[in-house]
């Protein structure tokens, strides 16, 4: 997985520190508050990765995997299924060495007769899946999402 970040240090007690305070470090939910922008810079303060997909364009379901695999610049092919966009952000990742965290944002995700609520909770349940192996690990893996 290929996720290129500047990694800056921040000094403690200067209120940058905590830029997520109130937020579970393993936790999928709406971005609802939260600004892109915003969360890519708590990202850069807590030294994460910051995974970010803008699904406006999709329509289906192998659109979705296509440019999620895509803008996260994964290294193993997500394929045409679910299972495999875990498989490529979880095990290739954490035997890559140590990670610091992650904050990921899923904008935009589609909401059409192809891409059906059902398609939509699956999505999510990947990206809950990723986040307590993550946690199971004492990895952050804060992801997300909004709908279109």
């Amino acid at each position: 997985m290929n996720m290129p970040l500047r990694q800056e240090a921040v000094p403690v007690g200067t209120g940058a520190d905590v830029p997520l305070k109130g937020v579970r470090a393993n936790i999928v939910q709406s971005i609802r508050a939260f600004r892109v922008e915003e969360l890519q810079n708590s990202a850069r303060s807590l030294g994460h990765h910051f995974l970010y997909a803008n699904l406006a364009e999709a329509q289906t379901k192998q659109d979705v995997l296509d440019l999620i695999s895509q803008q996260f610049m994964l290294s193993v092919p997500v394929g045409k299924n679910f299972d495999a966009l875990y498989d490529s952000m979880t095990d290739p990742v954490h035997k890559s060495g140590p990670q610091p965290g992650f904050i990921v944002v899923l904008e935009h995700i589609p909401a059409n007769v192809k891409f059906d609520k059902e398609a939509r909770e699956q999505l999510l349940d990947i990206f809950r899946d990723t986040s307590d192996y993550w946690g199971d690990r004492k990895i952050p893996f804060r992801c997300f999402y909004s709908f279109l």
